[in-house]
C-alpha cells in the first residue's frame, strides 16, 4: 500500500487518501467490482444509512478520496465522490443500478444483489432489513490508477 500511495502522491501532486475499502462481502466480489471499477462500468455504489449511523461515520461527501482494493487487499485505484443522495431502498432507480454497473445493469438485479447484500448488514447491526430502510447512493470517479505492470501490457 506504501508504494501505491508514494506513486499517487507523485503522479498527482496530492496528499494521499487515508481511506481504503473493497466493494462487496467477499474476495471474489471484491476482485470483480474492483474490474468494473477500472474498466470505467462501475461509477457507484450503494450502503445502508443505518450502518453510518450505528458506527458514528461521518457519510460519504462529494469530493472525499479513497483506494480501492481488490479481494486481496492491494490497492488498485483511487476514487472520489462526485454525489451522494440518501434515500429509500424502494427509491432507488434504473438510472442509478445502471450506473452501478453490476450484473446486467437492470433495477431487478440491483434489487436482488443489494437486498442479500444490505440484508447481512442489517443482521449484523441486529435490525431488519425493509424497502424502506434509508441507503446512501454514492456516485464516484476513478482519479488516478497505476499505469500496468510490463507484464500485463499486450
Amino acid at each position: 500500500m506504501e508504494a501505491f500511495l508514494r506513486a499517487y502522491e507523485h503522479a498527482t501532486g496530492m496528499p494521499a487518501p487515508t481511506e481504503s475499502f473493497a466493494f462487496g462481502l467477499d474476495a471474489e466480489t471484491a476482485d470483480e467490482l474492483a474490474a468494473l471499477v477500472l474498466a470505467g462500468r462501475k461509477r457507484a455504489t450503494t450502503s445502508l444509512l443505518a450502518e453510518y449511523e450505528a458506527e458514528d461515520e461521518p457519510q460519504p461527501s462529494a469530493g472525499d478520496r479513497a483506494v480501492v482494493c481488490d479481494g486481496a487487499g492491494e490497492p488498485v485505484c483511487v476514487i472520489e465522490t462526485t454525489r451522494v443522495d440518501v434515500c429509500r431502498f424502494e427509491d432507488v432507480d434504473a438510472e442509478f443500478a445502471w450506473v452501478e454497473g453490476e450484473g446486467d445493469r437492470s433495477l431487478g438485479h440491483w434489487r436482488e444483489v443489494h437486498r442479500d447484500a444490505l440484508g447481512a448488514t442489517c443482521d449484523a447491526l441486529g435490525m431488519a432489513f425493509t424497502p424502506e430502510l434509508a441507503v446512501v447512493c454514492e456516485r464516484f470517479e476513478v482519479v488516478w490508477a497505476p499505469p500496468p505492470a510490463p507484464e500485463q501490457l499486450p
